[in-house]
Parts: C-alpha cells; sequence; structure tokens
C-alpha cells in the first residue's frame, strides 16, 4: 500500500460523504490509496452510512469520542501505507491533490511532513503554514491581541511565502498533512496529551527536531469547510485550545514559561468577560453576550 487516508469522525455524517467522495481517485492512478475512517461515537448515523455508501472504506467505530489525537493515533496503528494522510472529515480533495503530496515526498527522501494549498467554503486562502512560535506569539496570538502584534503574528504565519509556492517552513496544518511511515516510527503519532489544536505544531517540532524537513506544496489543494466537529462544543473549545497552548509552550520553553503563559491567558478571558457582561447589561445582542459568558466563563473555571 502506498498511501493510507485517515479520517477522524465526529456527527459529520454529511461533510464525511462529501469529502470520501473526493478520494475516489486519490491515488491519480500512480498510487495505491486505503482510506481509512476512525468514527468517534457518532450519533448522526455515521457508521451505518459509511458501511452502506462506502464499502470500500475501513471502518474503525468506536464507542466513546476518542478526540482527534488519539483517534488518528488509532487510525495510524490500523494504516499500511508508505505514507500517511491525517485529513480531517469537513475538507473536499480538489484534482490530485493526494498523489502530488505523495509526489513530493517520493522526490525528496529528507522531506517527512507535507501539507496543501487549502481554501476556504468561498475559495478565498486559508492559513495553513507555520513557522514555529516564540514566547512573544504565545502572548499576541490571541483574538483581542492579534491586532496589537501584525508583524509577529504574519511571521509566524508565514505570510511571506506564496499561497501557490512549495517551501519550507516549520508546520502544516492537521486538517490535511501527509506524513512519511518512516518519521512516524521514529518520533511516534501525536502526542494525547492535546485532545486537539497544537498537536500538529508538536508533532512538526518533533519531526524537524530528528532532522526531517517539513514542506508546503502550493501546487496541492484542498477545500477546509472548517470547524464542524469543534463547533458542536464551541466553550469547549476555548478550553481545550488554550490548555493545548500552555502544553505546546511548556514543552518548548519549560514549565515556568508556560504557569506564566497560562496566567496571561486567564487575565485576558477575564478581562473579556468583564466586558461581555458590561454589554450584556447594556441590552446589547443578549444573546450572544450570553454565550460568550458561557464560553469564557468555561476557561476560567478550567483553570487550563
Amino acid at each position: 500500500m502506498d498511501i493510507s487516508i485517515i479520517i477522524v469522525s465526529w456527527n459529520v455524517a454529511d461533510d464525511l460523504r462529501a469529502c470520501l467522495n473526493s478520494l475516489k481517485d486519490a491515488g491519480a492512478g500512480r498510487y495505491a490509496v486505503e482510506v481509512i475512517v476512525v468514527d468517534s461515537a457518532s450519533e448522526d448515523g455515521t457508521p451505518q452510512r459509511v458501511r452502506a455508501e462506502f464499502p470500500h472504506v475501513k471502518l474503525i467505530a468506536l464507542d466513546e469520542n476518542a478526540g482527534f489525537t488519539r483517534g488518528n493515533n488509532i487510525g495510524m496503528a490500523e494504516a499500511a501505507g508508505r505514507y500517511l494522510l491525517l485529513l480531517n472529515p469537513d475538507t473536499e480533495v480538489i484534482g490530485d491533490a493526494v498523489a502530488t503530496l505523495a509526489d513530493l515526498l517520493e522526490r525528496d527522501a529528507s522531506i517527512g511532513i507535507t501539507g496543501p494549498r487549502t481554501l476556504n467554503t468561498d475559495g478565498t486562502n486559508q492559513s495553513t503554514r507555520r513557522h514555529f512560535p516564540d514566547r512573544r506569539t504565545a502572548v499576541f496570538e490571541t483574538p483581542w491581541l492579534r491586532r496589537f502584534a501584525p508583524d509577529l503574528i504574519r511571521r509566524f504565519e508565514a505570510a511571506e511565502i506564496a499561497d501557490d509556492a512549495t517551501a519550507d517552513v516549520d508546520s502544516v496544518q492537521g486538517s490535511c498533512m501527509m506524513v512519511r511511515r518512516d518519521v512516524t516510527e521514529q518520533i511516534g503519532g501525536f502526542d494525547e496529551g492535546f485532545v486537539m489544536y497544537f498537536e500538529e505544531l508538536d508533532w512538526c517540532y518533533r519531526a524537524k527536531a530528528a532532522g526531517w524537513r517539513v514542506v508546503y506544496c502550493g501546487d496541492a489543494q484542498i477545500i477546509h469547510h472548517g470547524g464542524r466537529s469543534s463547533g458542536q462544543v464551541s466553550g469547549r473549545k476555548h478550553v481545550l485550545y488554550n490548555r493545548s497552548k500552555v502544553r505546546y509552550f511548556t514543552k518548548v520553553y519549560g514549565r515556568g514559561f508556560g504557569v506564566l503563559l497560562g496566567l496571561v491567558l486567564k487575565l485576558v478571558y477575564a478581562w473579556q468577560w468583564g466586558l461581555e457582561g458590561v454589554k450584556w447589561l447594556l441590552g446589547r445582542q443578549r444573546q450572544i453576550r450570553a454565550e460568550r459568558l458561557a464560553a469564557y466563563g468555561q476557561v476560567l473555571r478550567s483553570g487550563l
């Protein structure tokens, strides 16, 4: 087997159908491909629909929500391919993107991980390539502080690289990333301490530390509709994102910095919680304010 495509799904049956349909000729006549769906106890009939409509797909139906990182690790353990493509269920592959990514790995044995140019639903470009963040980025890479450090954020997002270019980067987005099996055998799979978010940054950090290159491939394209699974648990999403952020920076910069970052993030959320509370009292879009108060309060109660 050349390529194993691994998709972790949770309650997004319609998106998953579109994703699987886009993979019908994923190998483009050049590669043997298998597709593995790891379903995290979906309640929308996903397992039944996959069995009925896509009998060629290897379905791993779990009896609990394993989360993104553990689900992918389960899928990778069952995969037979030389190359492993981790793909979100809310994506659609355009043309021969999968084979194009494999072509890149075939041409250069020093490349361990690659990811494609990614488009939003409306056809605009989605930022999916990264340079490793420094300590300042850890603080300013939040929705409310980004505007105070635009150059820092542009560097983190590798904005100097053209969307259609192929270039070395530090990390590519986990919505679609192809990894050489030799990499996983050397450094292991995802760190399951990250339930979701920052797991691909950590994985690429470990791969580069082991001597592998990470390359963004602008010649391959996918559409990423984005956030369909995580959007089902908006408050929890804030908690998971910031916990993962603290975990990543603790691993890279040490426990002391991780504690400091956690404190800064809680202060930022406390400030935003207060602002939303004032707006709620003033009667401005109370339903939205109430939802945000609940989400931000969940972060503060979690302690990150």
